[in-house]
């Protein structure tokens, strides 16, 4: 029984509607400080989707606190560096991990347990699994909210690009990367227990 310290389990396919949820609530509340209307109703509507393959692959990790999800991310081992269900771009191909950067992808908090070490913890995790898997580097595509804390975990800007939604509007993002080895700039590691 979880007494309301943060814990953080691998997501299961069963999680979909709360996931969703989630993402959709933090989207809302947060977008509006980095975009306009316009973008934050279409980030909401195609940025806070759920990709299944992130949930079947069990790369997905959400963190509860008294049984209430209040932070969700992940990492891919696939070619999609971006969220939602949109597979039309051959994104299933599996990376090679010799060469290629694992995905970090999906990061969201629920807006009133932000900056307490939530998306930190869920980016440990992340790095930890993928480096298990042989990726010596992680990259992803990340939108204005994401990009202070993907800096203080050690990613690197490396281009500002402008990403379009199926409706037309465009979103400001910045692509970055990180070697899995570097160490970590910032605070110490979270101390959040894993549920297992």
């Amino acid at each position: 029984m979880n007494l309301g310290q943060p814990l953080l389990r691998v997501a299961t396919p069963d999680d979909t509607p709360r996931v969703e949820a989630l993402m959709k609530e933090s989207t809302a509340a947060l977008f509006p400080l980095f975009y306009d209307d316009r973008q934050t109703a279409s980030a909401v509507k195609y940025v806070a989707e759920v990709d299944p393959m992130l949930l079947e692959d069990g790369t997905y990790f959400v963190i509860e606190s008294v049984d209430e999800m209040i932070g969700c991310g992940g990492w891919s081992r696939r070619d999609k560096l971006y969220t939602g269900r949109d597979d039309s771009r051959g994104d299933a191909r599996l990376l090679d991990s010799s060469r290629e950067a694992a995905r970090v992808r999906a990061m969201f908090v629920r807006p009133d347990w932000t900056r307490r070490g939530l998306g930190r913890r869920i980016l440990e995790e992340c790095e930890g699994a993928a480096r298990r898997e042989g990726f010596g580097q992680l990259t992803l595509g990340a939108t204005l909210p994401g990009v202070p804390l993907y800096l203080a975990f050690g990613f690197h800007a490396v281009e500002e690009i402008e990403v379009t939604m199926p409706d037309g509007v465009t979103l400001e993002c910045v692509t970055m990367e990180k070697p899995i080895d570097a160490t970590v700039v910032g605070a110490p590691p979270s101390t959040l227990p894993t549920h297992a």
